[in-house]
Formats: C-alpha cells, structure tokens, sequence
C-alpha cells in the first residue's frame, strides 16, 4: 500500500513492552467540518488499546463505523477530535507497513498472481528501491508465501483462472509481502461460500500464529470473529461507539472444530445476544 509514515521498530527498552501497539483515545470522527459542528459523527468516543502482536475483531450492525475504524487505524482519516497512535507514534497521514485486504480480491486482471502479490514491493519503501537488485530474493519469497496458502503452481495464472477463494488467498499474500506490522481485513471472505471461509479462517490462523503481526478484522460473522480473534470489540449502531470488549479465552492453536463447542457457542451467542439489544434500541 502507498504511503507516507511507516512503523518503526520499537525503541526505549521495558516501558514499551506496556505501551500498547494500537492506541485509540477518545477518537471521534465526521466527515467533514459542517457534520462536526453539526454534532454528527460517524464514531463518537472510541478508546481501545490492542498490545503488540495481538489479534483483535470489530463487530456490529451495518452503517455502525466498523469500515470508519479501518481508515481511522490506517491513517486514511484523521481524526476530528481525540488521537489514534500505532507502535507510539501519533498517527499523521497514511502509513507504510500495513497490509489491507477486501471483501473483494481487486487483483489486477492483466497481472498472473505472482506478479499481483510483488504488487507492493514495487511501490513501498524501501523494497521499490531495491527491487531490480533484490529480484530474485523478492520472487522466492512471494513463491513461498504462495505455497503457504496452498497456491503453489497457480504463481502464472491469471485472476480469471482463479476460484474466489484463490484469489482472496492471493489477495492476503499480497497484504503480507511487504512483511507489515499490522494486518488489517476488511469482511475479507464475506463472499465466500461456507466450507471455503473456514479454510481461509485457518490459512489466516496459520500465517498469523506464524508471524504475530497485529490484525485489526472487521466482520459481520461473528463465529469468524470468536474462531480468529484475542479479543472482540461490538460496535453500536451509528454513531459507532464501543459497547462491548470481549476477550476471546479459548486456548491456542484453535482447531476448526472448537466452532462445534460449547464454550465456543456460548461466547457466540453473547455476542450475538449484545449486538440484538443494540439493534432494537
């Protein structure tokens, strides 16, 4: 993804192993200058905190800022009152080291899936400057994170050729090659069918268990949430504000058959149970 601030590493020793990675503090957000003085915002009072590495879901009802969140956490938009910071840095225009994927794969047509998932290293710092040196370093890498969603043998295929579900894998490597500090996933397998969903839920599962970059997904389906997610936070219905934070207390690695669990259905149907009495309000 294009962009102007990057993540740096972090730096000043213990105190930043309490400092959270993602810092929401009283964010609010309109979308323009006339909506805030009119008092209408799309997320009002937004505060949440997400450690390094962690893995956190955003649930709610349609229109409720859930997407809002995603551009606020990006840097896409700024913030009209209250402060977001990532790895302790105020959050000032876009940034560099985030991956995004889609409900939609929007891979390129006239690129073969190899070249769709390089995408990035052509354009973000410092892997565009060093692409026509590192060539060959940058083609092995894509080829192997290819094969880890189980793509190998489809690298010059074109999307065309592709499954849906093939592409929203192709679609995640291309989030991860520039190898991000955070993740962030936007109703990514909405489109899929059922059986296809809960295999991409446990490729994400792998690569994250794997990598530990933070993953900011927002989602509709509340199961994916539970399955994928340290903790879950319900929106409410615009404007969006944070009712409810649910830490997610199922042991890891997750096997796909804790979704047909007691303790899994209970953490389900409370979540479930919260975003019906918003709805109703």
């Amino acid at each position: 993804m294009m962009a102007r601030q990057a993540l740096h590493p972090a730096t000043g020793g213990a105190s930043n192993a309490t400092r959270p990675f993602v810092d929401f503090n009283r964010v609010w957000l309109a979308y323009d200058d006339d909506l805030a003085r009119r008092g209408e915002f799309a997320v009002e009072d937004i505060s949440l905190q997400a450690a390094e590495g962690e893995f956190i879901a955003i649930v709610g009802p349609s229109g409720c800022g859930k997407s809002t969140f995603m551009k606020l956490a990006t840097g896409l938009r700024q913030a009209t009152r209250g402060a977001v910071s990532i790895n302790g840095e105020k959050v000032s225009g876009p940034l560099k080291q985030v991956g995004m994927a889609f409900q939609a794969p929007t891979l390129l047509p006239w690129r073969t899936t190899l070249d769709n998932v390089m995408l990035p290293l052509e354009i973000v710092e410092p892997y565009r400057s060093t692409m026509r040196a590192k060539r060959d370093e940058y083609v092995a890498r894509a080829r192997d994170l290819l094969k880890t969603v189980g793509l190998a043998g489809y690298e010059d295929k074109y999307p065309w050729q592709l499954s849906g579900g093939m592409q929203q894998r192709a679609s995640i490597c291309r989030a991860l090659i520039h190898q991000p500090r955070m993740l962030l996933l936007d109703e990514p397998f909405g489109a899929l069918d059922a059986f296809t969903r809960e295999e991409l839920w446990c490729v994400l599962r792998d690569l994250w268990q794997a990598q530990r970059f933070n993953v900011i997904l927002v989602t509709h389906d509340l199961r994916e949430a539970v399955f994928l997610a340290d903790t879950v936070y319900v929106m409410s219905a615009r404007p969006g504000r944070i009712l409810l934070r649910r830490e997610i207390d199922l042991p890891r690695p997750r096997p796909l058959d804790v979704t047909y669990s007691e303790p899994f259905a209970e953490r389900v149907h409370e979540l479930r149970e919260k975003i019906g009495h918003v709805r109703q309000q």
